[in-house]
Order: structure tokens, then C-alpha cells, then sequence
């Protein structure tokens, strides 16, 4: 697999377990979530021990997505770190629209079965082409603004998977698809994982 070539270094940090997936709650996230959904005592003690392995990967900038889980998760980790947290909104969640707060089947039919998440969208939300874009352009103004640094990424599983996918150069929906959630090559995280690129 061949990565992109980056001036930087990347590790992309899930934030912790939330109560969606300690009680394996089969529902998408409401946008309303976003402002108050906070990480379970399991997932910031997951946290806690990443942030022990990243105090060795002499970390120089923290981005994160601006949800509580992802902020609550990137505090924990600076407790260690002691670095800048900047808030990006283009390290979000996946825009669910018509599909927030119902079953995670809508999502999986959509997105996996059917294999529409690179061409098409839930009214009112995303797909992941639109991450990708907007990965790209995250990633596209770090590159230019900063050369030779460890870079902490908190954020969600889409957008880390993507991201992960992009940084790796993987170009085509079989080449995602073969990554995400498959035993080999799986670039997916799971709550509080850590991906170093």
C-alpha cells in the first residue's frame, strides 16, 4: 500500500467510548448529541493509556473535531502532552441528515450494502467524498503550513478512516472498501484506537 508522500508525521486518535457503544445502542448520533454526548469511565481510561503511548511520539500539535467526545477526548491525551488542541470543523462526524437518530441499518444499507457512500447522500447530509474533500483540504493546509511534525488527529471513525485511507493513497471505492472493518489491512478504528500513519 502506498502512502502519500507528507512533510509530517500522523496519528489519528478515535475519541473514547461513548454510551452508544458501551450499550451496543444500534442509533445514529442526533446533531444534538454532538453538544453533550461525552465519553464513558471505560473510554477515558482507554484514552489514558493512548496517551501514554503518544507521550513517547514526541506529539508537537493536537487537531480536533469541536464535539464534546472528540474535545473531551483531546483534554485527556493534553493532560499528558501538554500541546495547543486546535479545533477544526472539517475533522467532524459524518453529516447523517434524514438518517440521525434512526437505526444504524439506514446507515449500514446505505453506506456499505448498497455501496453509495462515494456517490450518494441522505437528504440533508454526507458521503464520504464529501469527507474526503473536506480531509483533503485539512490535510492540504497543515502540509503547507507546518514541515516535520508529529501530528495528533482526534476525531471520529469515518473521518479517520478516510483520512487514513487518503494518507495511505488509496484512490478507488474497492481500495476503501477493502479497508474498513476486514481483518486484513483494517484502517477502521474503533472507539479510543489509535492509527499511526
Amino acid at each position: 500500500m502506498k502512502t502519500t508522500k507528507t512533510k509530517n508525521k500522523y496519528f489519528l486518535l478515535r475519541h473514547g467510548q461513548t454510551i452508544y457503544q458501551k450499550e451496543k445502542i444500534k442509533l445514529l448520533y442526533l446533531e444534538s448529541d454532538n453538544d453533550k454526548l461525552t465519553i464513558t469511565e471505560e473510554g477515558k481510561e482507554k484514552i489514558k493509556q493512548q496517551a501514554e503511548i503518544l507521550k513517547d511520539k514526541n506529539i508537537d500539535l493536537i487537531f480536533c473535531s469541536p464535539y464534546l467526545r472528540t474535545r473531551d477526548t483531546a483534554e485527556i491525551v493534553n493532560e499528558v502532552l501538554q500541546k495547543k488542541i486546535i479545533f477544526d470543523e472539517r475533522l467532524i462526524d459524518v453529516k447523517m441528515g434524514e438518517f440521525a437518530g434512526k437505526s444504524t441499518d439506514n446507515y449500514e444499507n446505505f453506506f456499505i450494502r448498497d455501496r453509495l457512500g462515494f456517490s450518494e447522500r441522505p437528504a440533508g447530509g454526507e458521503n464520504w467524498k464529501d469527507i474526503l474533500q473536506r480531509i483533503e483540504s485539512f490535510i492540504t493546509d497543515v502540509e503547507k503550513k507546518y514541515q516535520g511534525k508529529n501530528i495528533l488527529v482526534v476525531s471520529h471513525g469515518d473521518t479517520l478512516w478516510l483520512m487514513a485511507g487518503f494518507l495511505k493513497g488509496l484512490k478507488t471505492l474497492d481500495e476503501f472498501f477493502a479497508t474498513r472493518k476486514t481483518e486484513k489491512n483494517n484502517l477502521y478504528p474503533h472507539a479510543g484506537d489509535l492509527i499511526i500513519i
